[in-house]
């Protein structure tokens, strides 16, 4: 294990090395912006910007011991093999826990499929040999060696094999380096750009709450995140913060649909209506692939980053860079104190009131 973390730190240093990603010149006709994406690395904090950090942060009660401190990423994967996505995602994973204040426990939440390019936008056979196995995923060991020499806690999002099935699954691997289990997504979209049928089955595990080592946490995929029965699921079964590796972007076949506001919203409606604060990490910059049928059919779609993080009655507290601002990875942090939040979110009263008694259209897709 010790070589395999030293390998992994010296692939990232070969990233630091790597040249800038050109961004594509048009979109939709428009005139995208010239500059290269430029490389968002933060310099070691120094002293002051920790205790910054720990200022700033309303809901940190200095007597807890429960302080965990969670990173939300944007990473942008444009024209970037699968090695050197993986080598950016572990270099961002390091900086942010140099970063953060040294005391606290560690979430790091990267983007949704985060080892390549978003290869469901067309529907190319040739892409199922991305997948691994949960046993014998090469992914999961090598972040698998980054959890635990860093002590941070990893959802990590993978194509997954099973047998002849094929799944959007995240792995929770805790600040140990032990796998947890995984959670197959389980809403499946399918749209111009986002063929994520064509690849995946609904997952068969149900929603999950993964003990991790400094918190409860529950995990959904992207169009997870738009279904509040998934995340009020999570958080009856005890989960302490809600995390939604995610990748969402323009959509092909209406340039004029934005959906940015939206999406947030959604997710700001979890935490205030369960009272569960909600991370969320999503991919930017602008991915064209090519219709394996013919190469001159190309689709292409603008990722917005945008990631965020909003505490337990939905307000965002930190945020990360806009679409137009597009850089190589970026991320925030922020502190929550899980044992102030129990607190408030039982004496509110939402879960003692519940009547699950008067929810049963719930269980059914016409409400009869």
């Amino acid at each position: 294990e010790g070589g395999l973390a030293l390998e992994v730190m010296a692939r990232t240093k070969t990233t630091l090395r790597s040249p800038d990603t050109g961004l594509p010149r048009t979109q939709n006709g428009k005139q995208l912006a010239t500059k290269s994406a430029r490389k968002c690395i933060l310099p070691p904090s120094p002293p002051s910007k920790r205790q910054k950090l720990e200022e700033d942060d309303d809901e940190a009660s200095t007597s807890s011991a429960r302080k965990v401190c969670v990173t939300a990423t944007t990473l942008n994967f444009v024209r970037k093999t699968r090695d050197e996505c993986v080598d950016m995602a572990i270099k961002t994973i390091r900086e942010a826990v140099l970063n953060a204040p040294t005391e606290h426990r560690h979430i790091v939440l990267l983007p949704e499929l985060f080892s390549g390019e978003y290869f469901p936008s067309q529907m190319d056979e040739r892409h199922f040999d991305l997948a691994e196995e949960y046993e014998t995923s090469k992914l999961l060991e090598k972040m698998s060696v980054v959890a635990k020499k860093f002590e941070v806690v990893l959802p990590i999002s993978f194509f997954e094999r099973s047998g002849q099935a094929f799944f959007n699954s995240v792995c929770v691997i805790d600040a140990t380096g032990e796998k947890l289990g995984v959670y197959r997504k389980s809403h499946i979209p399918m749209s111009p750009g986002y063929e994520e049928k064509f690849f995946f089955s609904p997952g068969d595990t149900g929603f999950k709450v993964f003990e991790t080592k400094y918190a409860r946490i529950g995990v959904g995929i992207c169009w997870d995140q738009w279904f509040p029965e998934a995340a009020r699921c999570m958080a009856l079964q005890g989960a302490e913060l809600l995390l939604y590796p995610t990748a969402i972007g323009s959509e092909p076949q209406d340039a004029e649909l934005e959906s940015g506001e939206h999406w947030r919203r959604v997710m700001q409606g979890h935490a205030a209506a369960n009272m569960v604060p909600v991370v969320a990490s999503n991919r930017n910059g602008v991915e064209t692939s090519s219709d394996p049928t013919d190469e001159t059919v190309e689709t292409e779609i603008e990722f917005y980053g945008g990631s965020f993080i909003c505490n337990e009655t939905g307000k965002v507290v930190r945020e990360t860079n806009l679409p137009e601002d597009i850089c190589e990875h970026d991320y925030v942090q922020h502190t929550f104190d899980l044992d102030v939040i129990s607190k408030k979110r039982a004496s509110w009263g939402l879960f003692r009131d519940r009547r699950p008694d008067l929810y049963k259209s719930l269980l059914s897709l016409d409400g009869k």
